[in-house]
C-alpha cells in the first residue's frame, strides 16, 4: 500500500461517540475503562443488564459491551432487548465472556451481538475491536442520513 492512500481516508470522529460498558464486576468495568480511556469516546457503566436497559432507554449509546454472566439480566437477554428494538438494532454490540463453550457463542450469535471477546480481556485486543466496529457504526450512521 502506497503512502497516499492513509493520507485519503477520513479520520472517523470518536469523540462523539458514547460507549457503555456493562460488568457486575466493579474490577472488571474499572479495567475495561482504563483500557479504553485512551479513546476519544465518552464511556458511562452500568452494573447489571437491568441497569444498562436503563441506561440505553435514557440516551442510547453506540457500542454496548456487554459481560454475559450478570445477576438480573444476562447479557444474552440484554443483546436480545437491543437488537430487538427499532430504536437500539444498529447500536453495536459486543460480549466479553469467561465462557468458552460452542453453545454461548452461537448464543450469543443468536441474540445478535457484533462480536465478542474473551476474558481475560486483552487492552490491544479490546482497544482494535471497539475502535474498528465503532468507526464503521459511525460511518453507516453518516451514510444512512444522507
Amino acid at each position: 500500500m502506497n503512502q497516499n492512500t492513509q493520507e485519503v481516508a477520513p479520520q472517523i470522529d470518536l469523540s462523539k461517540a458514547t460507549i457503555l460498558l456493562v460488568d457486575d464486576n466493579a474490577q472488571n468495568l474499572e479495567l475495561m475503562q482504563a483500557f479504553l480511556e485512551e479513546l476519544p469516546c465518552q464511556i458511562r457503566t452500568a452494573s447489571d443488564g437491568v441497569e444498562a436497559i436503563e441506561s440505553i432507554e435514557r440516551s442510547c449509546p453506540n457500542l454496548v459491551i456487554l459481560d454475559v454472566m450478570m445477576p438480573r439480566m444476562s447479557g444474552f437477554e440484554v443483546c436480545q432487548k437491543i437488537k430487538s428494538q427499532p430504536s437500539t438494532r444498529d447500536t453495536v454490540v459486543i460480549m466479553v465472556t469467561a465462557l468458552n463453550e460452542v453453545s454461548d457463542y452461537e448464543r450469543a450469535v443468536e441474540c445478535g451481538t457484533n462480536d465478542f471477546i474473551t476474558k481475560p480481556v486483552n487492552k490491544i485486543e479490546l482497544i482494535a475491536r471497539v475502535k474498528s466496529l465503532l468507526e464503521l457504526s459511525l460511518v453507516k450512521q453518516e451514510f444512512d442520513r444522507e
